[in-house]
């Protein structure tokens, strides 16, 4: 999963099971999922699955951003 131009070692689940127990998501950490479910690279289902579950935490506020 891409964080800058350089790719990430983490997998999308590894940052999403970070953000979840720690209920903080960085701007920055969110613009990256935001990208990785709006662009054309194919991202499996339970990938998209994990990151819908934390866009649905900060609706309910479940999760704080921070900076």
């Amino acid at each position: 999963m891409p964080t800058s131009p350089k790719k990430s070692n983490l997998t999308i689940s590894q940052v999403v099971d970070r953000i979840v127990a720690s209920g903080k998501i960085a701007r920055r950490e969110h613009l990256v999922l935001t990208s990785a479910i709006l662009s054309d690279d194919k991202i499996s289902e339970e990938d998209r699955h994990q990151i819908n579950r934390v866009f649905d935490y900060l609706q309910i506020s479940r999760l704080k951003f921070i900076d």
